[in-house]
């Protein structure tokens, strides 16, 4: 399915991102999250989480050595980070992917290590470093709620003028 490309020039606006986001997320989306160390994955979430769960938003930091972070609300927001993770066993060892498919919304840093554990329907959010604070954000829907929520991202946007 075809993405949207979206050049942030400063981590106020990847934030900004992930809020637009955010509010238009159904509860049970999922988020794979890819890209570089301080690519912005943990500034767009923070995003994420003042849309969907506000109350939660002050909590938000990068969960790389808790492995995975709750942030509770009407819709809670389950963030993981699998950087020190080897790959799909070690997170069913864990218990994660019960998660996965839940009523909350999963945001997963370094998701290319869920290999087969991947739900089916997901939005991939790629950061790519251009220069300085500068990122290039690839948001690709797999599925049909997926692809449902990236196009409302694009009509919202337009509305917006956000970027």
């Amino acid at each position: 399915m075809p993405g949207r490309r979206i050049v942030s020039c400063s981590p106020l606006e990847t934030e900004r991102l992930g809020y637009r986001l955010g509010l238009i997320l159904k509860p049970g989306s999922f988020l794979a999250l890819r890209g570089g160390l301080g690519g912005g994955k943990t500034c767009f979430t923070r995003g994420v989480v003042s849309a969907v769960s506000p109350v939660s938003a002050h909590m938000v930091a990068s969960p790389t050595f808790a492995i995975m972070n709750s942030y509770p609300g009407q819709v809670p927001v389950h963030h993981f980070d699998f950087y020190r993770l080897s790959g799909d066993d070690d997170i069913v060892e864990l218990g994660f992917e019960e998660y996965f498919h839940g009523k909350g919304v999963c945001v997963v840093e370094w998701s290319e290590r869920l290999n087969n554990l991947l739900p089916a329907d997901h939005l991939v959010v790629e950061f790519d470093y251009l220069e300085d604070d500068r990122r290039l954000i690839t948001i690709t829907a797999n599925g049909p709620v997926s692809a449902d929520i990236l196009e409302q991202l694009s009509v919202e946007r337009l509305k917006e003028n956000f970027l």
